[in-house]
């Protein structure tokens, strides 16, 4: 049971290799066992590269099975349609494009493997570029907030810096009337005399400018720190946006770009390992000598050959005869005498009907 689905795999004729021995019904079941499990091979590859685009199990799967019988039907054509011939180089040179498309197929197989294989190595890859990614949008957003956010703070410690200025100058002026009462500092004479009021009038007059200029600025400066809050909370929300966008930076082109970032000689190896698969059947149908089944599949396309041949030269014969027997019949019915006086009789009979009209014709004209 299993064998004769392995035959019918290798897309040969199965009444041919019916009749052949055990050996060479072995030898296309081995192809056809090859072209099944290369499916299969890429049935798996496709289900898992979909599954990385569409992130559901029976979308994938679905397209998976579709792409697997497509690899297979290929697969099963291309063995099917090489003949063995009486040269080698003739065969190879028959098979040529077939091996080209098989190259192709390996590669588009063996890739999404690859990736399942290497999947740790990819996602460290992968992990290490969303981190750069999160970092370059990071300082991207603090950049487009950046002008506001120092116009901002600048604003901020000039008025902090206002009132302290303003502070000092109040110590200052504290300093100078309590050195000028105590006599160590001014006129250097100890009592609160006028040069005392008026240094003391001056702090007074201070010290409430400062408490007027604290009222004004912390009014100011709580307005702008909520300001502040507010484009901290822009650029924070803008952050957190986009961040969703790089998480989800693992799709297939993401991991076949980490893959080609990772050594290339175990990836180049497994690549190798599927076109020796996938090159298998051909090369096994092109270093067999012929055999038994190669002979019996001759010989049928010989008796079509043959068949069509003597049908198209019985055709052509037949074509060729029917032609003389009509020129010979046209020929004798020319030299009957009776049908010419028939003939000569009805254009007669037309031609006086014709002159006739012709007359009347002339008369209703003039």
């Amino acid at each position: 049971m299993l064998k004769r689905f392995f035959i019918l795999c290798s897309g040969v004729d199965t009444d041919i290799v019916n009749g052949c021995s055990n050996g060479e019904q072995n030898k296309y079941a081995g192809i056809g066992a090859t072209v099944f499990f290369t499916a299969v091979m890429a049935f798996i590859a496709a289900s898992y590269a979909l599954f990385t685009v569409f992130d559901n199990v029976y979308t994938a799967v679905f397209f998976g099975l579709v792409w697997g019988f497509l690899i297979f039907n290929l697969d099963r054509f291309i063995v099917s349609t090489i003949k063995k011939r009486d040269h080698f180089l003739d065969e190879f040179i028959q098979a040529s494009p077939r091996i080209v498309l098989a190259i192709i197929i390996a590669i588009v197989i063996s890739k999404p493997l690859e990736i399942k294989i290497f999947q740790k190595e990819i996602e460290t890859v992968l992990l290490k570029e969303k981190n750069e990614m999160s970092i370059a949008n990071k300082n991207q957003v603090s950049n487009f907030f950046k002008n506001d956010v120092d116009k901002n703070k600048a604003e901020i410690d000039s008025l902090k810096s206002a009132i302290t200025k303003k502070e000092k100058e109040v110590a200052s002026l504290y300093n100078s009337y309590i050195t000028e009462a105590e006599g160590t500092a001014g006129t250097k004479k100890m009592g609160k005399g006028p040069i005392y009021k008026e240094k003391r009038e001056a702090h007074d007059l201070a010290t409430k400018q400062l408490d007027s200029l604290k009222a004004t600025n912390a009014k100011i400066i709580a307005d702008k720190e909520l300001k502040s809050k507010s484009l901290q909370a822009d650029l924070d929300k803008k952050v957190s946006e986009t961040q969703p966008v790089i998480d989800g930076f693992d799709g297939l082109m993401a991991r076949i770009n980490a893959l080609n970032k990772l050594p290339w000689l175990p990836s180049f190896f497994i690549m190798l390992l599927f076109l020796a698969i996938e090159t298998s059947p051909i090369f096994a149908k092109l270093l067999s000598p012929k055999g038994e089944y190669d002979f019996k599949q001759e010989d049928a396309e010989m008796a079509i050959k043959n068949m069509l041949a003597q049908n198209k030269y019985q055709s052509e014969l037949q074509r060729k005869t029917d032609a003389e027997i009509y020129d010979k019949v046209y020929a004798d019915i020319r030299d009957d005498k009776e049908l010419y006086n028939y003939k000569k009789k009805g254009a007669t009979e037309l031609l006086k009907l014709q002159a006739d009209g012709f007359v009347e014709k002339q008369k209703k004209s003039m």
